[in-house]
């Protein structure tokens, strides 16, 4: 847990030094500076409410940021370099234990499962979960949520398999492919493209062995979200659109929309993921998460020793305003 909190804050005070920092190059009024965990169409809403002008619609508009991890989202946000952290919100956690002065709240929750898909070196057609004993798994950073749901997933079906914590989370795949372990969890697209290209075999959907989870959630250090109350309602009725919207139309058609935001991936590739998606129920429709969503998380990282403490639900989670939106989109 220590050692968590201290890798965050030390990327934040890195993080504020930054030469051209963009809190410094950005001064526009209605801008949200928003830094995400990874770029994956399991955050399709995310790119679909841009895309087709939600964010537009309430007079915003974001700007993308990429943090290779939780630790470097959570990172930006306390030092001012993002406004928005887009990740697990077990790095909220983690802060909110370590103590603080303006502690990050979670705002609204995305996705409500594990989005990652197992991958092997052979293809398993009748794949079980009991063919990973004693078999090596390339599965995230130790302490981040992708991480603690695969461990917490074995222990439950009572698999002993080894789990590699070494590989940081956005070089897994290449290690996977220069010959590191027997399994590694990817997202879309990139599994389904390690797959068409014949480099490795998606074997099991993660998320639908493990249940629902808060996977990945926006934060924001309460300052920010007092000081913005109009951004944060904006930012949150344009994903909620976009998730409604992508629940009731074509994968495809969805998928041309957000291409430019995948640069080199195809549209039948991205059609694919989104199909993926849809069929395990990634994504909330009220993205005010519930206190049964954070009971389950504490468990999982209980059962991974990496939690000292549980947090109240109040210290950590506003839901006023996701709530609102979803009744004012689905009434």
């Amino acid at each position: 847990m220590k050692k968590h909190i201290l890798c965050i804050l030390v990327a934040a005070v890195t993080a504020i030094f930054i030469p051209f920092s963009l809190a410094a190059c950005n001064k526009k009024d209605n801008l949200i500076r928003i830094n995400e965990v990874t770029h994956s169409v399991f955050y399709a809403p995310l790119y679909l409410a841009d895309a087709i002008g939600y964010f537009e619609e309430e007079g915003i508009e974001i700007e993308l940021t990429n943090g290779g991890g939780a630790d470097a989202t959570m990172a930006a946000v306390l030092s001012g370099s993002a406004d928005v952290g887009f990740c697990g919100p077990e790095a909220a956690i983690y802060v909110v234990i370590g103590g603080s002065s303006d502690t990050p709240k979670v705002f609204g929750q995305l996705t409500k499962r594990d989005g990652s898909f197992l991958v092997g070196r052979t293809a398993q057609p009748d794949f079980e979960w009991s063919d990973l004993e004693g078999k090596e798994i390339l599965a995230g950073r130790k302490g981040g949520v992708p991480a603690m749901t695969f461990e917490y997933t074995l222990d439950q079906l009572d698999v002993n398999a080894t789990l590699n914590y070494d590989v940081a989370f956005n070089m897994m795949t290449s290690a996977f492919e220069s010959g590191i372990a027997d399994y590694c969890t990817m997202f879309e697209p990139v599994a389904s493209e390690y797959q068409a290209a014949g480099k490795g075999y998606i074997v099991a959907s993660v998320g639908e062995q493990s249940g629902e989870v808060p996977y990945t959630c926006f934060m924001a250090k309460e300052s920010y979200i007092d000081a913005n109350p109009d951004k944060i309602e904006g930012l949150l009725t344009g994903i909620t659109k976009a998730v409604k919207y992508i629940n009731e139309t074509d994968a495809t058609a969805c998928a041309e929309l957000i291409a430019p935001y995948f640069d080199g991936t195809s549209v039948e590739s991205l059609a694919t993921s989104i199909k993926s998606y849809k069929s395990i129920d990634a994504w909330v429709t009220d993205m005010a998460m519930k206190p049964s969503a954070l009971d389950n998380l504490q468990a999982i990282m209980e059962n991974s020793g990496e939690l000292s403490r549980r947090v109240a639900f109040e210290e950590l989670v506003l839901t006023e305003t996701a709530h609102a939106v979803y009744e004012k989109i689905y009434a």
